[in-house]
């Protein structure tokens, strides 16, 4: 094929031959492009999904992974990894599912008994996340004798103790599972009185939990308490603690009305919550704060003196 014509033909096919190609190329780099975009990555290891630079939300088939490696190793370093990755991925409530279903609560429970303390916290940690699914609670009540234990024997304002009051916390924002905590309630004022701040306040979101509910308060007002308890409601203790413990004068008043045990008077010994609340020393300490400079405490004085 020669001549002018032939050259023509050459010419539309180098064209059309450059344009395919062309299109061939931007198919094959859309793809990959949108495979970034999708998040299709290569096949992550169960340690690597741990080593903290893996910041996406696990998929169930890493979760299984992360789990498995969780059951099966025994170093140290990586339980704790492992459970911290495991913590943040049940921050989210798709995966607190999840996981229950892979049978991994059962894992993780067992890593409260590890005799690594920071293992344990991360342990604590997880489940504390894990617990805010209410099916999960389910599973999660048979640990709570265990860190009960944990919570009061262990050494006072450390990591574990503050880990374990939050995962008991999250454990009682509901009835359902507070009458486990029956007999540790004088335990729970002794570590509010010698706590520092942080324990504080968490023994007393706690303690508010089981204030706000009928049935506990009766075992509320029996718990032997230091009379130091009154310190607690003098002016100069920390807002944030000051609120809290006045809401649980509150509370517990509420439901004394609500239940009738004020006609039982009787039957609270001397040194009890009870004869604390309802003594003259409480009573003047609350009046006096009618005129603290908080705003909000001085609206919530107001609206519990008339019931003292």
């Amino acid at each position: 094929m020669g001549g002018p014509r032939g050259a023509g033909w050459v010419a539309a096919g180098l064209l059309l031959g450059a344009g395919a190609c062309y299109c061939i190329y931007k198919l094959t780099r859309g793809r990959r492009r949108g495979d970034r975009e999708l998040g299709m990555r290569p096949s992550k290891s169960a340690e690597d999904l741990t080593d903290g630079s893996y910041d996406d939300v696990l998929n169930a088939a890493q979760l299984q992974k992360l789990l498995y490696l969780l059951e099966s190793t025994e170093d140290p370093v990586i339980i704790e990894r492992a459970l911290i990755t495991l913590g943040n991925n049940a921050a989210f409530s798709i995966n607190q599912a999840i996981i229950r279903e892979l049978g991994g609560i059962p894992i993780v429970g067992n890593k409260i008994n590890h005799s690594n303390q920071s293992i344990k916290e991360k342990a604590l940690n997880a489940l504390n996340n894990l617990s805010v699914n209410v099916e999960n609670q389910i599973k999660i009540k048979i640990y709570i004798n265990q860190v009960c234990e944990d919570v009061f024997s262990g050494p006072l304002n450390s990591a574990v103790q503050l880990a374990g009051l939050r995962l008991l916390t999250n454990m009682t924002v509901t009835n359902d599972h507070q009458h486990m905590l029956h007999s540790y309630i004088t335990d729970l004022f002794q570590v509010l009185l010698t706590g520092n701040g942080n324990t504080k306040v968490q023994v007393l979101k706690l303690l508010l939990n089981l204030s706000e509910n009928p049935a506990m308060t009766e075992g509320l007002l029996h718990a032997q308490v230091d009379s130091s308890f009154l310190s607690l409601y003098d002016s100069h203790v920390a807002k944030e603690i000051l609120l809290r413990v006045l809401t649980l004068f509150q509370n517990i008043n509420n439901c004394l009305k609500i239940e009738g045990h004020l006609a039982v008077q009787p039957t609270f010994t001397e040194g009890s919550l009870f004869f604390l609340l309802h003594g003259e020393e409480c009573a003047q300490k609350i009046k006096a704060l009618v005129d603290h400079h908080d705003a909000e405490v001085k609206e919530k004085v107001l609206t519990i003196i008339p019931k003292i």
